[in-house]
């Protein structure tokens, strides 16, 4: 089967990013009037005294991120994006020892890499508009997410399903407390009277839909026999403890 070929680097792109771009603290404010806001700057600049109309529409505020809230989100595009390239190594490395002995999985492995695919674009796209620096483990995570696509590709399709179910089962995990952790957020500044852009809000919807299409996979997986393959708690236990390590370093790494 012909896959196209990842991309295991970022294209460096000169953004003419927004002064409030949401990973970016507000270095200047109204001495008027705090405009709390992650919107563009020239939506957030305060040109003359607010008139009575203007006063009641900017009760809708926004409130700009704390260094803490800036550190997670960093950290959660630089281990999202290094874990749907590990992902599509993994699928790679799999697809022609697999589809050479099960030819009617074709079209699964292929249905499967190009999520993958697109989850990477996603997040690479995210990780330069915002300027967020890569994780430093690159090299290790290509040469141990190919190695382990291939081992457990060699091993058989139900291995291979297992390695997809215990990497999905992480992975939606994994999101889902990155969600959580979000609407959490949201919440509180609701509660404080503040609005949330419509930017966090995308981000939010994003991370919703590439955590169901990671879920079909461990579906499709499960479908596909991976209980069987033995032994199945000793395999999908190990790969389960590797994803959780890999995602713990890349967040800080």
């Amino acid at each position: 089967m012909s896959l196209p070929r990842v991309q295991t680097h970022l294209v460096r792109q000169s953004l003419q990013l927004p002064f409030h771009d949401f990973l970016i603290p507000a270095f200047s404010q109204s001495r008027q009037k705090r405009f709390l806001s992650t919107s563009p700057k020239s939506n957030a600049t305060i040109l003359s005294p607010p008139s009575p109309a203007a006063s009641s529409k900017s009760q809708s505020k926004r409130k700009p991120l704390t260094k803490e809230q800036r550190e997670f989100l960093s950290s959660a595009l630089r281990v999202n994006q290094a874990g749907e390239l590990a992902a599509c190594l993994i699928y790679t490395a799999q697809t022609p020892p697999i589809v050479n002995a099960h030819p009617h999985l074709r079209p699964l492995m292929a249905h499967m890499y190009a999520q993958e695919e697109g989850h990477f674009n996603t997040f690479n796209a995210l990780i330069a508009k915002h300027r967020v620096r890569p994780t430093a483990l690159y090299p290790l995570w290509s040469l141990m997410a190919t190695g382990l696509g291939w081992s457990t590709a060699v091993m058989g399709r139900e291995a291979a399903m297992a390695c997809t179910e215990a990497v999905e089962t992480e992975i939606g995990g994994h999101y889902n407390n990155q969600i959580r952790t979000l609407l959490e957020m949201f919440e509180q500044w609701e509660a404080e009277g503040y609005e949330v852009g419509e930017e966090l809000q995308g981000l939010v919807q994003t991370l919703r839909r590439i955590r169901d299409e990671e879920l079909e996979h461990l579906d499709h997986a499960v479908d596909n026999d991976a209980k069987k393959a033995e032994p199945h708690w000793l395999l999908t236990g190990a790969i389960r403890l590797g994803c959780r390590g890999a995602i713990w370093a890349s967040e800080r790494v």
